[in-house]
């Protein structure tokens, strides 16, 4: 996902109209003339200018577009450099900068010097909009050499680092511009898009409400706050966000683009289809809408010309994550007509392209953590836990890999009329973040799993109207078994059990959020799954019998109806015909698999991973079985 904080259509388009104004009716007439004619301009930015909040990199682009407009309608350079120096001074509501020789009857003041602040600034927002961001970075840290608590050029600072691919650093500069300035929008705007993109969702909605709620205006702060809601299943939130913004600048294609993500995930494809178009008439070289518009459907040959633009925008120098985005949307367009090896060629490019943005996987350290997990929760340990416990039967896990079935799995219990899906909650992961440390030595005491209790059900609450059973589906929740049957014993727990070699290609093959880090390597999904493998052989050994249920994916898919049954039964649900039409459940699915949960069962992805046994040496030593 890139940034919509770098789409500056918008801001270029006005800033060639008022060049042409300029020009036809300033350009040539008397100073005085000129700067009555400016005085209109700046007038005009005013009205139509200000009220975009801008962020300082539009703001650069918008006095590009006007300065080389100027020129091609044959302003002197010299003239077309101090009129376009005045209107950014005007514009960053600096109104002591450079005049026009005869505005007010004053004559002319001195230029900027190099040493001085708002030269400094003016050079950097130069080379940001030539896309120099080294060279910028350069401009700023002079700047801060002056002024070492100039909020807006430690902002742009990590503005032109997140540029390069260095987020880590960008992060930093980011929180200096919060603390020297912390009612500035665009740090905490740039802030929470950095943490966006890392999948650091819960964090970085905090930084975007703030950014909003500081500058209601601010349309690039708004979408990517919608895009949050979003992936945190939050959509009756997210929704409004994208209008609002829609309501501010009609033609954003970035807010189209959200509002289609939206439509998607409750399976709207065709309202999505119409939203992703217009995006794309806003921007045609949109990454994002291109993207999208390749998870609407499976792809045939007839999708050539989609193909031919996606791989023009996608070779054209875009930002390595929309670069990445696309490839990955490429890939399934190859997959999808089932030409295998530049679909694998695109997959790897994708997360290639990834792996210097995310975190480097730990084996050792995952390794680690399982270890204490197998040591802590033993067999009599998880016998022994019993005070404090919740006697709630409403809960039901759904457990397993990323991309294991898990998705169609809630998508048939939530067609029951007593269940219904909650999604892939965070709670549980964000317990075991908190409590790290306790967690780590022993089983959590009863204080502390009944606070729990309570407050999971507080949480399940608005999401269970008159619900028997609500399903939560965090596959990571699968480390925490043991956790979670001490605070609910009386909890349904299913594990999806697929092909390792399937899942783990179906992991890669998928744009997950960058936390996930071990899918963009197949020998770290090789890895990560025998750790995965060990703790649920583990859990299967010490929580008690009819706990939990094993669900092979494939038997699944083969016999919907003999397995529908047995997970119902497990459930203590009675039958119901509406399970096995479970593609006809109009629920939002906020995941990977929102297209696939509105098709009927299908058997294409069993043993997909044949199709492609030449490149994936790092998986074939898994065993087809966990049991």
């Amino acid at each position: 996902m890139i940034l919509q904080w770098f789409d500056a259509s918008e801001a270029t388009k006005i800033g060639v109209e008022l060049a042409d104004q300029f020009a036809a009716h300033g350009s040539q007439s008397a100073p005085r003339k000129q700067g009555d004619d400016l005085h209109l301009i700046l007038q005009r930015v005013d009205r139509e200018v200000r009220g975009l909040a801008l962020n300082f990199y539009k703001k650069a682009k918008f006095a590009n577009s006007f300065k080389w407009r100027l020129l091609e309608n044959g302003v002197d350079k010299s003239l077309a450099d101090e009129v376009t120096q005045r209107l950014v001074l005007h514009l960053s509501g600096n109104q002591s900068g450079p005049v026009l020789a005869g505005n007010s009857g004053a004559g002319t003041t001195d230029r900027p010097q190099p040493n001085d602040a708002k030269y400094l600034l003016m050079q950097g927002n130069r080379s940001m909009a030539r896309g120099a961001y080294a060279e910028a970075i350069g401009f700023y840290e002079d700047l801060i050499e002056i002024a070492p608590r100039h909020a807006v050029a430690n902002n742009n600072i990590g503005a032109a680092l997140y540029k390069l691919g260095r987020y880590k650093e960008a992060q930093t500069y980011f929180g200096k511009a919060i603390k020297f300035e912390p009612d500035f929008p665009d740090a905490h705007s740039n802030m929470g898009n950095s943490l966006l993109v890392k999948g650091q969702y819960a964090v970085a909605e905090q930084f975007l409400r703030r950014a909003v709620k500081l500058n209601p205006r601010h349309v690039d702060a708004r979408v990517n706050l919608g895009l949050t809601l979003v992936y945190l299943s939050r959509l009756r939130e997210a929704r409004p966000q994208f209008e609002k913004a829609l309501k501010h600048q009609p033609r954003n294609a970035h807010a189209l683009s959200g509002l289609a993500h939206v439509y998607m995930t409750e399976g709207e494809f065709d309202r999505a289809g119409a939203m992703l178009s217009r995006a794309r008439e806003a921007n045609p070289g949109m990454p994002r809408a291109l993207a999208l518009q390749a998870g609407l459907r499976k792809m045939t040959p007839a999708d050539g010309a989609w193909l031919k633009s996606a791989e023009e925008v996608a070779a054209s120098g875009v930002a390595p994550l929309d670069e990445s985005e696309l490839r990955f949307a490429i890939a399934k367009y190859y997959d999808d007509v089932q030409d295998f090896k530049r679909a694998f060629q695109n997959y790897k490019h994708a997360n290639d392209l990834l792996k210097p943005i995310a975190e480097p996987y730990d084996g050792e350290v995952y390794k680690g953590f399982i270890d204490g997990m197998t040591r802590i929760y033993s067999r009599e340990a998880v016998a022994g836990v019993n005070d404090g416990a919740s006697n709630s039967t409403i809960p039901v896990f759904v457990v397993g890999m990323p991309r294991s079935g898990t998705s169609l799995t809630e998508q048939i219990i939530s067609s029951h009329p007593s269940a219904k899906g909650a999604g892939e909650m965070t709670f549980w992961a964000d317990t075991m973040h908190k409590h790290e440390a306790l967690i780590r030595e022993r089983p959590l005491d009863g204080s502390t799993r009944n606070e729990l209790a309570e407050a999971y059900l507080r949480v399940l609450g608005p999401k269970s109207g008159d619900a028997l059973r609500i399903v939560d589906k965090a596959p990571v929740n699968s480390d925490y078994l043991g956790v979670i049957h001490s605070v609910f014993p009386k909890a349904r727990i299913i594990y999806m059990q697929r092909d390792p070699i399937d899942t783990c290609l179906s992991c890669y093959f998928q744009k997950f959020p960058l936390s996930l880090n071990f899918t963009l390597d197949l020998q770290d999904l090789a890895s990560y799954f025998r750790e995965h493998r060990r703790i649920i052989t583990h859990w299967r050994a010490v929580l008690p019998p009819g706990a939990m249920l094993d669900v092979p994916y494939e038997e699944l898919v083969a016999d919907q109806a003999g397995w529908t049954r047995k997970i119902l039964d497990f459930l203590g649900l009675e039958w119901d015909e509406r399970c096995l039409e479970f593609q006809r459940t109009e629920r939002a699915v906020a995941t990977a698999s929102f297209w696939q949960v509105r098709q009927r069962i299908y058997q294409s992805s069993v043993q997909r991973w044949r199709n492609y046994e030449k490149f994936i040496g790092p998986l074939l030593d898994l065993k087809e079985s966990t049991r």
